[in-house]
């Protein structure tokens, strides 16, 4: 089996490199178009590094491997906000700005309600839980709505806007080069290498699932959910680190709605995304978690503590437990 984690290694970190050149490449060549920095660092910070998920995802999906998809969408949004989000408040409290918990927090539950209840065929549709074409049209749906409704909210006239002036401030200090070729090789490069580290990692996950004999969900749900994860976990640090506190809880949120609305979606128009069995039980842990931020960010004047940080990480790895040890 040593191979297959070579192999797995090896995809993620195509998926990493990919997407991080994908992100500057993008960034830069829409800086040089006249496309505001604001608008490009909202769209590189909260979906950019989301990059992963998406190469990994519609690879399983185009491959058939829909079980990978749900663990890795789920396994996800449950690590953004348990391990991430517990590890940057314990490294510093998470001050977070009142644009984050009226727009951002409120749009991720709302779509993790939605997932949810498309989840459940079973009581509503008296069918199986699946997520099929017609779900992921209302999820894309959902995902138009959301981008409307947030571009129509930066650009209102505001007085100070916390989120707004971190992500100008951090857009300002992202290095790239000038020149449009430079740019133009970044983007094919990475998006190449999010196609090949996506081929590599889904084949070695159903390889390895395979070879110990659990199912893919639960790879989804462990080991690639944390891998493609890594990108919230750096840029979510650093801004916690720089004291851009409303950034790094930004980009974890608006991850996390990216991966429903649109991954989803997509993955669902691809092929069925069949919920395994016990994901109803995952699908409920990823609303739990997602419901505890609102509270956590409302109290404390409008702070993540590190106490609170500590209760979120616990609470993963016991949920991480439950999984290996329970399924």
């Amino acid at each position: 089996m040593g191979i297959e984690i070579l192999i797995l290694l090896a995809g993620f970190g195509l998926l990493l490199g990919g997407g991080d050149a994908l992100v500057r490449g993008a960034s830069a060549f829409a800086k040089k178009m006249g496309i505001s920095p604001l608008v490009v660092g909202m769209t590189v910070v909260a979906f950019g590094t989301s990059a992963p998920e998406l190469a990994i995802n519609t690879m399983a999906a185009i491959r058939k491997s829909s079980t990978i998809s749900f663990g890795n969408i789920v396994g996800s949004n449950i690590a953004n906000i348990g391990l991430i989000l517990g590890i940057s408040a314990l490294l510093k409290p998470l001050a977070i700005d009142s644009t984050v918990i009226k727009r951002e927090i409120p749009m991720m539950l709302l779509a993790s309600l939605a997932a949810i209840i498309m989840g459940f065929d079973s009581i509503f549709r008296q069918a199986p839980n699946t997520y099929d074409l017609s779900d992921g049209l209302i999820f894309l749906l959902f995902f138009c709505v959301f981008l409307y409704y947030t571009a129509s909210d930066i650009f209102k006239p505001r007085q100070s806007d916390q989120l707004v002036t971190e992500v100008q401030e951090a857009t300002a200090a992202t290095p790239f080069r000038d020149k449009t070729a430079w740019q133009i090789i970044l983007i094919i490069g990475g998006l190449s290498a999010l196609i090949g580290g996506g081929n590599l990692t889904v084949d070695a996950a159903v390889e390895i699932a395979t070879l110990i004999g659990i199912p893919e969900a639960v790879i989804g749900l462990t080991i690639i959910a944390v891998g493609t994860s890594l990108p919230e976990l750096v840029t979510s640090l650093v801004a916690t680190w720089r004291g851009q506190t409303s950034l790094a809880i930004g980009n974890v949120v608006g991850s996390n709605i990216f991966n429903i609305l649109f991954i989803l979606g997509t993955c669902s128009i691809i092929t069925p995304v069949i919920i395994p069995q016990g994901g109803l039980t995952d699908l409920l842990v990823m609303g739990i978690f997602a419901l505890i931020l609102l509270p956590f960010s409302i109290t404390d004047k409008g702070r993540i503590m590190r106490w609170e940080g500590l209760f979120l990480v616990l609470s993963y790895l016991g949920y991480t437990a439950w999984l290996i040890i329970g399924r």
